[in-house]
């Protein structure tokens, strides 16, 4: 039996070796993905999670930003496709189990939104849930905003925050990110677990937008 903790180090040991100075997909958002991809593979009733291979979890959870492009770059859509090609290499190169190589690949390349590459595996599904569930939140909406000051945006739209008489955009409005993405991903996840901690997450984003949109009309 491979020892999860000692991979756990070596792993998190090589995503730091190329990590930037990105705060929102740093080292604590590594051991998030990783801690939420347990919660789901521990959950008794999910039907869906009993069986995944948890080193090859493991692994794709700590390597799948290797190559971390920002949002609003062109080659956003490529980033995991990178990560999966760079994280084979360095797996290869710490001797990890060969067999379980293409199943990390693919964890790592069918994580990403953007990419939109459909998970095909169990392993794939809990990663990319796992994943998801840290844009949800009270961490999730730091991460938001953070990202959204790194790349210019507003806060909201000065006299429509919430959208209601013109078109959303989170690219220029940092609280459109909520109905535009983030209210969708509880619907997207592929086990039980992370769709019910999903909605639990979400329900604090939404209350969060009515709160704002009212202090940010004065109200």
């Amino acid at each position: 039996m491979h020892d999860l903790n000692t991979w756990r180090e070596r792993l998190r040991a090589l995503a730091a070796s190329s990590a930037d100075d990105d705060g929102a997909h740093d080292a604590s958002h590594l051991d998030r993905v990783w801690r939420n991809a347990q919660a789901i593979m521990d959950d008794a009733p999910d039907a869906d999670a009993p069986g995944a291979d948890a080193l090859a979890v493991l692994a794709a959870c700590y390597l799948h930003d290797l190559v971390n492009v920002p949002k609003n770059d062109p080659r956003r859509t490529q980033a995991s496709r990178l990560s999966a090609e760079v994280a084979r290499t360095e797996l290869q190169r710490l001797g990890f189990p060969a067999d379980k190589l293409d199943a990390v690949a693919h964890a790592i390349e069918a994580h990403s939104f953007s990419a939109a590459i459909p998970a095909t595996t169990l392993e794939a599904k809990i990663v990319q849930d796992a994943d998801r569930l840290d844009g949800l939140g009270a961490v999730g909406l730091a991460r938001m905003f953070y990202i959204a000051g790194r790349m210019g945006s507003s806060l909201a739209h000065g006299a429509d925050p919430l959208g209601m008489d013109r078109p959303l955009d989170d690219k220029a409005y940092s609280l459109d990110h909520i109905p535009v993405k983030l209210a969708k991903l509880p619907g997207m996840m592929q086990t039980a677990a992370g769709r019910r901690l999903g909605e639990q997450r979400l329900a604090l984003l939404e209350d969060f937008r009515n709160v704002f949109a009212e202090e940010w009309a004065g109200k």
